[in-house]
């Protein structure tokens, strides 16, 4: 404060205190679900340079390296899903291994998994086909599964039908026979389509 009681900033006094801004971030605030939203977004959106600087802003934050190690294995099946398998393999060894290590070694686990996810081609088939299977068995009647799939562990039940008519698919050529797995009132429904892009 100058002797007149006013306070003067300067140009140097403004540099200064830009240059030495810390990066915002408040994990148990609204910045905590922006930047995790930021982070999330830009592993499915395969930019893996963005997907590094929001895991950084989240890690020099304070952020629960297993709570950042959750999210990848999310991403790798919600995102990836199919089109390749092994991200999700890979997001889960990075979470054990984050476990078992923790910081801050585990910040090299964590951004080899999130870049492997980032670029990794994208699929959300797995994840469109369980919410429309759960919509169904939750709003519909979906009706009983068919007797030749059921099991028949007594003879009683075999007396009844169970497991009759069952083909077993290795008995075939291709480990492949068709046969009626969906229950009759869902025979022809389609859950699983299968990506364009898969590997």
């Amino acid at each position: 404060m100058s002797e007149d009681g006013y306070i003067y900033l300067t140009d140097e006094i403004i540099k200064n205190s830009v240059q030495s801004r810390k990066a915002i971030f408040d994990k148990n605030g609204e910045e905590h679900y922006d930047n995790i939203s930021a982070f999330i977004k830009s592993m499915r959106g395969s930019d893996p340079d963005a997907t590094v600087f929001y895991l950084a802003r989240a890690l020099n934050g304070g952020e629960d390296p297993m709570f950042l190690a959750r999210r990848i294995v999310i991403c790798a099946s919600e995102d990836v899903g199919m089109v390749n398998p092994n991200a999700l393999v890979i997001a889960n060894a990075a979470m054990q291994a984050v476990h078992a290590i923790g910081m801050p070694e585990a910040r090299i686990l964590l951004s080899e998994a999130a870049i492997y996810v980032a670029t990794s081609k994208k699929s959300n088939n797995s994840y469109m086909a369980i919410n429309k299977a759960l919509e169904d068995v939750q709003t519909k009647d979906t009706g009983e599964v068919p007797m030749h799939i059921r099991n028949a562990p007594i003879e009683k039940m075999k007396e009844l039908g169970y497991h009759e008519g069952y083909l077993y698919p290795h008995n075939f050529e291709g480990n492949y026979v068709q046969q009626q797995y969906l229950p009759d009132k869902m025979v022809g429904t389609k859950y699983y389509e299968p990506p364009s892009n898969i590997e």
